[in-house]
């Protein structure tokens, strides 16, 4: 097994038994995000140099940085237990059935779509025909799509620039991949259909999955991160409140189970509440225990939720 050979070949260099190891993104722009929630989780990540392995504060769960456009295959094929990687590169490989979806961070939000100048004849799926060329780096999930539509064009594979294929005359149409639409417009394109959508994925393989051990691991690493995602969300709300208030308020802030109520020592007149909120609620909440009478009012972020 390419796992065994992968233990064997580091065992010296990572020095413990690996019981999980999770395949992380070396670069783009869901590296960044996807590693400060993992340190949010508590599963802080030990990296040296330039290091394709990295060591966790969990001795049994261990690192390995790859492309994010390979992981899919290598989470599948069980060289990795676990992996964050993009839908649409789920889908380009032909993985999304083979692995195990174990969360959606739901952030990495992009869209495929097809392409072509502005000063294009197409404007809609209806207007490709088959004479034409597709310059994409999604070559098979582009021709998937198309052969779901009837069409069976020439595709270009490019490993980047997709945007100036149509200008300097190697195809007549791209598909690649937008968050806002702003590069296409940019770059004088527009969209004439849209492929798929697209977010972070957190996944595993089926078989680490059957494993009792690296099932018990996997599914303490999910709750952190899910305990993570779901904090993001809300936000810690702490007052001082007089006590011929403290019902109205309560009333206004249920929190998470309600809120915490505790009575002020030194002033027997003054409550202390606290309670979790929803963050598009905290300008309406705040403004509103302003007018009953809270003062002191802290807003907290919160890291993590179980």
């Amino acid at each position: 097994m390419v796992n065994d050979y992968i233990y064997s070949k580091y065992a010296h260099k990572l020095q413990v038994v690996i019981l999980i190891l999770l395949a992380l993104p070396n670069k783009g722009r869901i590296s960044k995000p996807v590693n400060e929630i993992l340190e949010k989780a508590g599963l802080k990540i030990s990296v040296h140099g330039r290091s394709l392995f990295a060591k966790t504060v969990d001795e049994e769960i261990k690192v390995m940085f790859a492309r994010a456009k390979d992981i899919p295959e290598f989470v599948r094929d069980g060289v990795a237990d676990v992996g964050v990687t993009g839908y649409d590169l789920m889908l380009e490989r032909g993985t999304e059935d083979e692995l195990e979806m174990l969360l959606d961070f739901k952030f990495g939000n992009a869209r495929l779509v097809i392409a072509a100048p502005e000063n294009s004849p197409v404007n809609s799926i209806d207007d490709i025909t088959n004479k034409m060329k597709i310059a994409t780096e999604f070559p098979g999930l582009t021709k998937r799509y198309l052969e779901s539509k009837g069409l069976d064009l020439e595709i270009i594979e490019l490993s980047g620039a997709t945007e100036i294929a149509p200008f300097i005359g190697v195809s007549d149409l791209i598909c690649d991949l937008t968050s806002t639409g702003t590069t296409l417009k940019l770059n004088r394109l527009k969209e004439v259909d849209n492929v798929v959508s697209s977010t972070t994925r957190l996944v595993a393989n089926k078989k680490s999955m059957d494993d009792h051990l690296k099932r018990v691991k996997i599914d303490q690493i999910v709750s952190g991160i899910k305990s993570v995602l779901y904090a993001q969300t809300k936000r810690l709300v702490m007052m001082n409140a007089p006590k011929s208030k403290v019902s109205e308020i309560t009333a206004i802030i249920p929190g998470m189970g309600g809120p915490t109520v505790s009575e002020i020592l030194s002033n027997n007149d003054m409550f202390a509440i606290n309670a979790v909120i929803d963050e598009n609620k905290v300008f309406e909440t705040v403004s509103n225990l302003e007018k009953l009478g809270a003062r002191d009012i802290l807003v907290l972020p919160i890291e993590r939720i179980l």
